[in-house]
């Protein structure tokens, strides 16, 4: 596929790129709530879930990248209660409004196309079971996978050991014939029926043409992207490679898309009409690793010149930049990183290790990153900041942190007592 049109200065496709992700904006002044979580998830139209919580749970990260502190019951209460937000595989496990489910009913209907190997093994060889699974909800109302024992497969240490009873919920799960009524405390699914959960004028709505739904959900991925190549188009719902083409030359005949020539991208692109086109950009963002700004790699390295690696699953002797690594976002640019981690017991947010990207201005990326930092702790009830780590940006962090605000006890660095005592 190719395009042509416009040529936009790398500049310029940046900061589009960030306004249409919500960077662009200032963060509330007041107090954050539901209209302004709302709000964000809109434009976000999908926000990835995943288990790991060394910092945080990944989801609650991308409104406070945006919005700053707000409290995390009322997004909780989003997807629990009001039943706003939904859970699917969109971009990997998901959050989503709850406007898009139809809109992804044709993945639900092709199950056995998009699901992977045990849950589509499961329905294939014990069909029974996942009835007896189904009928139990259905009779006995929301459940756990934990209510469902059943001996795990003998794969230790496989992320995906789950025993029958949790592949036949997720089958149901995938097919959309149950749904996450809520999460528990620890952060496990409840299932419940979908149409015991999400509001009626859903459940009820017609299921649109799977071409038509795929060039709806191709429109909400160019609205979030703002400008966008193919493969980042079909990569933010994970659509099939034949369907996003059709979806976006169709978009293009409708004017819903304009093609666009990007300086310095090797591949053609296209910008949604309606994006901002902001003159600057001041942000100031710490980015979970899945946030959508960052979820695509090429992407990060074709628009920022950064390249980004998740370290998770490297062996720690091998790591360059940490397990938990969050890129700093400082005006239009990720001027750095830094690996964290929330140690609860103690009440210290640990910078493990900072790194900064060439020809930064270290001095005044600390102070930004300190002050980041610092918001971050107090929105995590975290009575301190310790820099413990290595990096070519933690010596000034280390003073700048020091600096952000009371030494003693509610604040420290490598070095600084907190309370008069030994070094934290």
């Amino acid at each position: 596929m190719t395009s042509s049109g416009e040529r936009l200065p790398a500049g310029l496709a940046r900061r589009i790129a960030l306004a249409a992700q919500g960077f662009a904006d200032p963060r509330p002044g007041g107090d954050v709530g539901t209209r302004q979580l709302r709000r964000t998830v809109e434009r976000l139209g999908v926000v990835q879930i995943d288990s790991v919580n060394v910092l945080s749970r990944s989801h609650y990260l991308p409104y406070f990248s945006r919005l700053g502190p707000y409290p995390r019951t009322a997004l909780d209460a989003l997807s629990n209660r009001r039943h706003d937000l939904f859970e699917y595989w969109a971009h990997e496990a998901s959050f989503l409004p709850v406007r898009l489910q139809p809109q992804l009913r044709w993945r639900m209907a092709a199950a056995e196309e998009h699901a992977w190997g045990n849950m589509v093994r499961l329905q294939r060889e014990r069909p029974g079971y996942v009835r007896e699974v189904l009928d139990r909800v259905r009779e006995g109302g929301p459940i756990r996978a934990s209510q469902l024992i059943e001996p795990r497969p003998d794969r230790p240490g496989s992320m995906w050991n789950w025993h029958a009873g949790k592949v036949a919920l997720e089958w149901l799960f995938f097919t959309g014939a149950l749904t996450a009524r809520a999460r528990t405390a620890g952060f496990e699914r409840v299932y419940d029926l979908t149409e015991r959960v999400l509001p009626p004028e859903v459940v009820q709505a017609p299921t649109p043409d799977r071409a038509d739904a795929v060039r709806a959900l191709v429109a909400t991925a160019a609205r979030a992207l703002g400008v966008a190549t193919e493969t980042d188009l079909r990569d933010y719902f994970r659509l099939p490679v034949v369907d996003a083409r059709t979806a976006i030359a169709e978009l293009v005949e409708g004017g819903l898309l304009r093609p666009v020539q990007v300086e310095g991208w090797d591949r053609p692109a296209w910008l949604d009409p309606d994006a901002r086109r902001p003159r600057w950009v001041r942000a100031r963002a710490l980015l979970t690793p899945f946030d959508s700004l960052v979820w695509e790699r090429p992407r990060v390295e074709r628009i920022f010149g950064f390249r980004y690696r998740l370290e998770i699953y490297t062996p720690a002797a091998k790591r360059v930049h940490g397990y938990y690594v969050l890129p700093f976002l400082l005006g239009d640019r990720l001027v750095g990183r830094v690996d964290l981690k929330a140690d609860r017991q103690a009440g210290v947010l640990r910078v493990q290790s900072a790194h900064a990207e060439p020809g930064i201005d270290v001095p005044e990326v600390a102070e930004a990153l300190a002050a980041e930092l610092r918001l971050m702790a107090d929105w995590m009830e975290l009575e301190q900041v310790a820099v413990t780590g290595a990096g070519d940006l933690a010596p000034a962090l280390t003073g700048a942190v020091a600096a952000t605000g009371d030494p003693g006890p509610l604040l420290t660095a490598v070095g600084q007592p907190a309370d008069g005592g030994a070094a934290g």
